[in-house]
């Protein structure tokens, strides 16, 4: 697994908001979902957190993670790799990337659920990502604070 993250200390470093369903953003929490699948991940390798905002019904920021590296591969591959943290059933991975040369997973590490959802700040996003958006937030006891990035 490639690891290309900076320093996670830094609240200047970039993160990522991902779009997540709220039963895989459970999995994350309670630790049955190790790692999360993309058809295409970021690039900015200095991000070292993602953001989970769980899709509707939530419709909210509910948790953070830190990334702790990404594989891809074919899917078949990637599945023997991954599927003992999958979180989700082979067939639900093999529908997933269908017809698809490359998978991608990212190596969940840390997850923090939050006590509070967050709702997505109206001046920085209309709307969600449909898949991710990097952004700049900051984590201090246990509260992120959110930031457009641009």
């Amino acid at each position: 697994m490639t690891n290309s993250l900076a320093s996670p200390n830094s609240d200047r470093l970039t993160k990522v908001l991902l779009s997540i369903r709220p039963e895989f953003a459970e999995k994350i929490f309670d630790g049955q979902k190790i790692f999360e699948f993309r058809k295409s991940v970021f690039i900015n390798n200095s991000v070292s957190h993602v953001i989970l905002y769980a899709t509707m019904p939530t419709g909210k920021i509910v948790g953070h993670f830190k990334i702790g590296g990404f594989l891809s591969s074919g899917p078949e591959d990637l599945w023997e790799q991954t599927k003992f943290g999958a979180g989700i059933s082979r067939d639900y991975f093999m529908s997933y990337f269908h017809g698809r040369p490359v998978a991608h997973a990212i190596r969940v590490l840390s997850p923090k659920r939050y006590r509070s959802p967050i709702a997505l700040p109206s001046e920085c996003l209309r709307h969600p990502p449909q898949s991710f958006r990097y952004v700049r937030a900051s984590f201090s006891r246990g509260v992120c604070k959110f930031f457009c990035s641009g």
